[in-house]
């Protein structure tokens, strides 16, 4: 008979199976160090922003870093307040912004509320950034020590890569929805379980919970793995044909019962997604297509890691670095697939997953060096407005080819663990159980080789060239950047006078995707208790296509223009009933410039707008209620 279990994890050859089947009583202590290793380097990883955490934002990302700290805010605001957390009208006053359509985290956002109200959003920002990178390799950790390897340092080896590979580590700089991926070694695990007979359910009731998690926070991320245990089950199956055919029904079953539970409990959320207030249909001009990775960023020492050159950007360009792996990684890859793939069923499927992911991360164009060849990449037979695949950066299939390093580096650690031992302590052929595979028909070494006592220098060696390929990568203390805190009237709460219900504060300069970081974060700081026009979001334009930020009206464009050339022009009577009429769509009750590099000039313009202005404690203050009324 064969195994009516579809799972790669375990269905390997009879020597790699038996390691990976441990008794059941496991000793703690090594669970616990690898975590509180974990925890420590998650803290490293911050530490920049713990030496002035409120004062600090990333230096490579500021503006993502803010929007984060707003989703904080955004979460603990919905709580207080009883409020959906779909959409917001705090942002982008009147319209609002359709959250669902943002990235924007309520799977943690929403349980931290307490915290968030509690520490403030800057601080539950740099908390929850490190415990995400930890909670990651945590959870990576269990999927290899439980699942796929006997040594606990492979599997620690493995887990340090899946939650802190130079890829994660980059988007750290302000994107913790890409680092917080905790969830899917656990839905990949879920997913190769399906097909064990008589759990069909259970399982997927599990993996259905754990995918309608996933999709409140990271749904990009979710896309990525489902391909990727898409082509893992598709290479499982073409090497054990019969296995498949045998749980191909119970899978199956497993399967529908994941996406029922997942359909019910996201429906009312991904319908609001794409047809609520707010909502859009792809991005306009298909703008992340052209994001294809460099085939020298592979080889490339990531810019946060201890190997790493900032100066190498100017040469392959400013670009998401979710591979530059290293030349080390890359060659001891190519080494242990070769060594490994004839008699370890993982390290096959591994190496299918990174040629595959690698091959579909080039994009439209062949890049090299930073310069883009007339060589078609995959992605230019892809049409620019294919549902879902219309939001996707070709660069981030890297991230699936990092995740398959990660599990990698344990496997190869594992079998270097395995060299040089005793003949009498290498574990033994298990019993055939009912279901299983006999040997005789695996493919796969019916029995282990015996190992001369010579060989055991392989151990060590195995050990030093894992460690010399990863150590370089060993990350950096995030970068950070002072920033201006609010001014006083806003934090110290000044603004309610002017701020009745139902109208907005105007802040100058307005948010956006470019200019007025320190005025999103008034609205971030002070708990979102003031809406404010503009914002840093993706939101529709007149054609329903999906566009950074709001639209600009004619006085926004012309606060803008003003801080890049710094000076003020020509001031017309048309400026002057444009700026009353933008006020109205508005809703304002009061426009407030506190302290900036461009507040001569901004001063000017506004009061050449609608009116000389008040100081009042730090800021100037134009109350324009009676001019909008």
């Amino acid at each position: 008979m064969v195994d009516p279990s579809l799972n790669p994890l375990t269905d390997a050859d009879p020597v790699e199976a038996e390691s990976t089947r441990r008794p059941r009583r496991r000793p703690a202590r090594a669970d616990l160090l690898a975590l509180g290793a974990y925890v420590l380097l998650g803290v490293f990883v911050c530490l920049n922003y713990w030496g002035d955490v409120t004062g600090r934002v990333s230096s490579h990302l500021p503006t993502d870093h803010s929007w984060f700290e707003w989703l904080f805010a955004h979460g603990a605001y919905s709580v207080r307040h009883l409020e959906n957390p779909l959409f917001t009208a705090q942002q982008n006053a009147p319209d609002g912004v359709n959250m669902m359509a943002n990235t924007s985290l309520l799977g943690v956002t929403l349980p931290l509320a307490p915290l968030t109200m509690l520490l403030g959003p800057q601080v539950m920002y740099a908390l929850y950034l490190g415990a995400a990178l930890a909670a990651t390799a945590g959870t990576g950790y269990w999927m290899l020590s439980r699942h796929l390897v006997r040594s606990r340092a492979a599997a620690f080896v493995g887990g340090a890569f899946l939650g802190f590979a130079p890829g994660i580590i980059h988007h750290a700089n302000g994107q913790p929805n890409f680092v917080s991926n905790f969830l899917l070694p656990l839905i990949v695990v879920r997913v190769l379980r399906l097909g064990e007979a008589g759990r069909w359910r259970r399982n997927g009731l599990v993996l259905g919970a754990l995918v309608t998690y996933q999709i409140f926070i990271n749904e990009e991320m979710l896309l990525l793995t489902a391909l990727a245990c898409l082509v893992v089950v598709l290479a499982y199956a073409v090497q054990r044909p019969a296995a498949t055919r045998a749980a191909a029904g119970t899978f199956l079953a497993g399967l529908g019962v994941a996406g029922g539970l997942a359909l019910v409990l996201a429906a009312y959320p991904i319908w609001f997604q794409f047809n609520g207030p707010q909502s859009y249909r792809g991005l306009q001009g298909g703008v992340f297509h052209n994001w294809g990775e460099d085939l020298v960023a592979f080889v490339t020492f990531a810019r946060d890691t201890w190997a790493g050159d900032p100066a190498v950007e100017k040469t392959i360009g400013l670009t998401e670095q979710n591979t530059w792996f290293g030349w080390p990684l890359v060659l001891l890859s190519v080494v242990a697939l070769v060594l490994l793939v004839r008699r370890s069923l993982p390290a096959r499927i591994a190496a299918v997953l990174i040629v595959v992911f690698t091959v579909a991360s080039i994009g439209p164009r062949v890049r090299f060096n930073g310069v883009e060849t007339g060589v078609r990449g995959p992605w230019s037979y892809v049409p620019d407005d294919l549902p879902l695949v219309e939001m996707m950066m070709p660069t981030r299939l890297t991230l699936v080819v990092a995740a398959a390093v990660g599990v990698l580096l344990a496997l190869t650690w594992d079998a270097a663990h395995r060299q040089g031992r005793p003949v009498a302590d290498q574990p033994r052929v298990p019993a055939q159980r009912v279901g299983e595979a006999a040997p005789a028909t695996s493919d796969e070494p019916s029995s282990p080789a015996p190992v001369a006592a010579g060989r055991r220098w392989l151990r060590p060696v195995g050990y030093a060239a894992v460690a010399l390929a990863v150590l370089p990568l060993f990350p950096r203390p995030l970068p950070a950047q002072q920033i201006d805190p609010p001014p006083h009237f806003i934090s110290a709460g000044g603004w309610r006078p002017y701020v009745p219900e139902g109208r907005t504060l105007v802040p100058v300069p307005i948010p956006s995707n470019v200019h007025g970081l320190p005025t999103l974060r008034w609205s971030a700081l002070t708990g979102q208790e003031f809406p404010v026009p503009g914002g840093y979001f993706i939101g529709p334009n007149e054609l329903g296509e999906g566009v950074f930020g709001a639209p600009n009206r004619p006085t926004s464009t012309l606060i803008y223009s003003t801080m890049d050339k710094d000076a003020v022009p020509v001031l017309t009577d048309e400026n002057r009933r444009q700026a009353v009429e933008d006020l109205r769509f508005w809703r304002a009750s009061v426009v407030v410039l506190g302290a900036h590099p461009r507040e001569a000039v901004l001063r000017e313009l506004v009061t050449g707008l609608i009116g000389p202005p008040q100081r009042v404690d730090d800021v100037w203050v134009w109350d324009v209620r009676a001019l909008v009324s």
